[in-house]
């Protein structure tokens, strides 16, 4: 489709997209104070049907951010505090028996009773307190939009998105996620303290009268049908040839197929760099973000502004950038810098 067909064919819809984003973003600033950049993100997350890993110190709105969201689009929400001895089947459900009476007799049937992770918005407090057999059990439900117990396939909601959250001070006791339960988030956003002016907004807000809940905005049927938008929005080949050498920047040559593209600094510090995924989430979010300014084409510069939170946690460092204090935020940065917009 060309942006030309797409004007055409679907303006009022886009119009209709940038209303709803803007009157759910509204919503939540409502309860939310500052963090613009963050509640962005995450309702780009929620727009493209992607998962957001949020990690930041305890106390700083994390958990309030989700329950906010799910409250300004009346979706479905349920929230799962991950501790060590949490068991898959206590987020996915279980099979039990269940015993009635048929002519005069007993029976017995098994049937499916369904865990917290059937909800359309799943809260996974401090998820990397949870065992990786606990962790794993995500794993089908985040790429698959579904639940297998028992040898039976249980649909999950749509739409369907899992916020998880994690502390990045406190390790002991926690358990790392693996690479594959990393690389199906769609961003991975780093939440920072308030500033000097927000912190007193805080205040003036909680230490008050009671607030006001958030008024839903938006409803499942209305964020399935601008999921489908944002997937029509064209994107030229020059656009998506600069998402495909992004993400081919942050593999070293010796895991490169074909030409490598990365740069020194990747060379140096990355054993192992991002996956097709990125690219998926860098043309999604870019799709995103220019329809929400009115535009019918995606631009380099929309690629370039979800570089960070879609590549930062697909890069596995070395040992060496463990050492010098090297972050994939600091990778990630530079391969923006650098890269040529123009292929070769």
């Amino acid at each position: 489709m060309t942006s030309a067909d797409f004007t055409a064919d679907v303006l009022a819809q886009a119009a209709a997209f940038q209303s709803d984003f803007e009157k759910a973003r509204a919503e939540v600033a409502r309860t939310i104070v500052g963090q613009t950049e963050i509640v962005d993100a995450v309702l780009t997350c929620l727009f493209v049907g992607g998962h957001v890993l949020l990690e930041g110190v305890p106390g700083i709105g994390k958990t309030l951010l989700v329950r906010t969201l799910a409250q300004a689009t009346s979706l479905s929400f349920s929230r799962v505090q991950f501790t060590p001895d949490l068991m898959p089947a206590d987020i996915t459900g279980t099979t039990v028996v269940v015993e009635g009476q048929s002519d005069g007799r007993t029976t017995r049937d098994f049937r499916f009773r369904a865990g917290p992770l059937f909800a359309q918005i799943v809260l996974a407090d401090e998820i990397n307190r949870a065992t990786p057999k606990t962790q794993s059990a995500l794993l089908e439900a985040m790429q698959e939009r579904g639940v297998t117990v028992g040898g039976e396939t249980h649909k999950l909601p749509e739409p369907f998105l899992v916020m998880a959250t994690q502390n990045p001070v406190e390790q002991e006791g926690t358990y790392p996620l693996p690479e594959a339960q990393l690389d199906r988030f769609f961003f991975k956003l780093l939440v920072k303290a308030p500033s000097r002016e927000d912190l007193a907004e805080i205040l003036e807000r909680t230490t008050g009268g009671e607030a006001a809940a958030p008024t839903p905005m938006l409803d499942a049927a209305k964020i399935v049908a601008h999921r489908a938008l944002i997937r029509r929005v064209p994107v030229a080949p020059s656009v998506r040839d600069y998402a495909v050498r992004l993400v081919l920047a942050t593999q070293p040559a010796a895991t490169a197929t074909g030409r490598s593209f990365a740069t020194p600094m990747v060379e140096k510090y990355v054993r192992l760099g991002a996956s097709p995924r990125a690219a998926q989430s860098l043309i999604l979010a870019g799709k995103c973000r220019a329809l929400r300014q009115g535009r019918s084409n995606v631009s380099t510069e929309d690629i370039a502004d979800a570089a960070l939170a879609a590549l930062r946690h697909r890069l596995i460092m070395n040992f060496e950038a463990s050492a010098e204090g090297v972050t994939p935020d600091g990778v990630v940065s530079n391969i923006v810098q650098t890269l040529p917009l123009e292929g070769t």
